[in-house]
């Protein structure tokens, strides 16, 4: 479909790629990654063939003829004029001109003589047009802009609300929303989830498990691309290299290749040495000036392997806080309202000691508001927010960068912050924040929003209190830097409570969920992927399970008659008749050799099921399987109880 070849680019003077060889196929599923300034966004617009990029500086890039390619950028898009709904229905200007043809078609049917040539024309032109039309889905053309505008977070009222009325983040929304209406036969999206909350996100990712044509993608988002791709484009060392697979594969993948690569490294390395230790030996003896010049020509020949510098992994750790009390935050019946508008109404719940607290829910649902509340940097309209003994909250906002000195210098401000880092440090973790070199000494002032805010992050993590209230921390992170900071945070001994629309960020950390919806705040335990099982009906099915066990007949294996326990006059402390604690610990050795037989008679019995042999074999087997079940029930629920008695005796 299309296809690189030899092909080289060059940012000014720096050569982003060479020798670049990429056959892209109709039904790619690919993830275009590397390390910020490789040229990501470049090779992008190439393949689109954005104009104020041009084409490449050498190769060529070739396309199939009638292939159509949607290209959605980081940011810039800004749409005005038409509502959101028409703005995304324009996307079929071409079959509404053929369904305003066809009406006009059916006018002229209805007055001509049906004898008539002009009359036999029409029809074939209306029975044509009437094909098309149906086979490109004409007749549900508001069902599809509803179905794609839903899924990326646009309420019904929003349909109908002017294009320039939204800020930046949703005319993303709005363009990606264009170009999966399109369906060109490549989508090209540079950080299509930047913008999307995480119900959005999901949506995307099961859109495009079905999109009909190619995508390749640039995300810093691992999940996601773990769930929508199947290979890995890298660009590394000025070249592309190939994997196959998702993130996570290439990830090990690439590690192989790094290893052989180094290990060809240092072979030829030794070789080399040989080869002029040997010319540097003997280069002026006559006798050996045919070995001596063969070498050269040997040593001439080798096409030497670089291993380039890789950008060194940083692990930083937070200065560990002082303690807090257990409980940093009890709230009671807590209430907000923005004049009519209530956003949260009549929450109450406790964060404890050591909680890293996911918060989640659509965009608008509050999120954000109570995050302020918790920080003290709003107030609540009623109800009480209360922190716990030596909280010591910190607050990272969407928009910290407005708090920070624009006069200052970005070194010496985090300098001041973190008086015992040693620069090194700072500067190695700036780095990571992809503030490098000379970049440190810029003044504050001179960044734009999006830098600003890393370094406001990473100015948080050199000198953190012991309750962390994040607001989309991992906005305007790439890769290496989530993971800096997803490590410091999996090492701090603190309380951190954060949003983001990160999937493997939230899987990685969050210890609890609290849902934001509808006004209040639902408390689910368990990380993210406990979150979605019980959401999704899990623990219903788990708890009617159980239930149902309950309900089966217990086949008790062996009985145990004991007599009745001597009365004692000690209330805290139970006696045990010796007689019955000697009976007690016997049965429990019986049943613990009883239970690992059992459990390899029900693993036989599973196995036979599996070959079948007859119906009536099958009925007596899921029989057996059935009685088996019901005997290792009624052993797990006796040793249990045996348990608990040995231990109160």
């Amino acid at each position: 479909m299309l296809q690189l070849s030899g092909a080289g680019k060059r940012f000014g003077t720096k050569l982003l790629f060479e020798e670049a060889d990429w056959l892209i196929t109709a039904n790619e599923r690919t993830a275009l990654v590397g390390a910020n300034g490789t040229g990501k966004s470049t090779l992008m617009k190439v393949l689109a063939g954005v104009e104020s990029v041009g084409g490449l500086d050498y190769g060529t890039l070739q396309r199939t003829r009638g292939m159509t390619i949607g290209y959605l950028p980081q940011d810039g898009l800004a749409l005005s004029g038409r509502s959101v709904f028409d703005e995304c229905l324009s996307v079929f200007d071409g079959l509404i001109a053929m369904e305003k043809e066809m009406e006009t078609l059916t006018v002229a049917l209805s007055e001509l003589d049906h004898t008539s040539s002009e009359y036999a024309a029409a029809a074939d032109r209306y029975s044509h047009i009437d094909a098309q039309f149906r086979a490109h889905d004409g007749y549900a053309l508001d069902a599809q802009v509803g179905t794609v505008l839903t899924g990326l977070g646009f309420s019904k009222t929003d349909w109908t609300r002017q294009t320039e009325e939204f800020s930046g983040g949703w005319q993303m929304r709005i363009a990606l929303a264009k170009l999966l209406l399109q369906k060109p036969s490549l989508l090209l999206l540079d950080e299509p989830t930047n913008h999307l909350d995480i119900e959005a996100r999901d949506w995307l990712e099961g859109y495009l498990k079905t999109y009909p044509n190619g995508y390749i993608l640039i995300s810093h988002d691992r999940y996601f691309l773990d769930v929508t791709v199947d290979k890995i484009v890298e660009l590394w060392n000025k070249r592309i290299n190939v994997y196959h697979g998702n993130y996570e594969k290439y990830l090990s993948q690439k590690a192989e290749r790094m290893a052989q690569l180094q290990a060809a490294y240092k072979n030829q390395k030794e070789h080399i040495e040989h080869l002029e230790a040997f010319i540097s030996r003997f280069r002026y003896q006559a006798t050996k000036a045919k070995q001596v010049q063969s070498r050269i020509k040997e040593l001439e020949k080798i096409e030497r392997i670089e291993i380039p510098e890789e950008e060194p992994v940083i692990h930083f750790t937070f200065p560990q806080p002082p303690p807090s009390g257990r409980t940093v935050v009890e709230v009671s019946g807590l209430s907000k309202s923005f004049g009519p508008k209530q956003v949260l109404n009549d929450v109450s719940f406790t964060i404890d000691r050591g909680d890293r607290i996911a918060l989640v829910g659509v965009n608008g649902a509050g999120k954000s508001t109570l995050v302020k509340l918790l920080s003290g940097d709003d107030t609540p309209t009623s109800g009480v927010l209360k922190l716990g003994h030596n909280v010591l909250a910190d607050y990272f906002a969407q928009d910290q960068y407005k708090v920070l000195d624009p006069d200052a210098r970005m070194l010496d401000d985090i300098s001041k912050t973190a008086l015992k880092v040693p620069e090194a440090e700072l500067r190695g973790l700036l780095g990571c924040f992809l503030f490098s070199g000379d970049d440190v000494f810029k003044r504050l002032g001179v960044l734009s929003g999006g830098e600003r805010n890393r370094y406001a992050l990473a100015k948080i993590l050199v000198s953190p209190a012991n309750f962390l209230l994040l607001d989309e921390p991992t906005n305007h992170l790439d890769l290496r830097a989530k993971d800096v900071l997803l490590e410091a945070i999996q090492n701090f001994t603190g309380t951190v409570i954060f949003v983001s629309h990160d999937r493997y960020f939230i899987d990685r950390i969050a210890t609890r969920v609290f849902e934001v919806a509808d006004g209040k705040v639902h408390v689910f335990p368990g990380g993210y992927e406990d979150y979605l099982w019980r959401k999704e009906g899990g623990a219903a099915e788990l708890a009617a399970a159980t239930a149902a066990a309950a309900k089966v007949p217990v086949v008790v294996a062996a009985p145990v008659v004991v007599p009745e326990p001597v009365a004692t006059p000690e209330p805290a402390k139970k006696r045990v008749n010796p007689i019955k604690l000697k009976q007690m610990q016997e049965r429990l050795a019986a049943v613990e050799e009883e239970m690992p037989q059992l459990e390899a008679a029900i693993s036989e019995t599973e196995t036979a099921l599996g070959n079948f042999v007859s119906a009536e074999e099958t009925t007596r087997l899921s029989g057996v399987l059935e009685g088996l079940r019901q005997m290792q029930s009624s052993l797990t629920e006796e040793w249990e109880g045996l348990m608990l008695e040995l231990e109160e005796a």
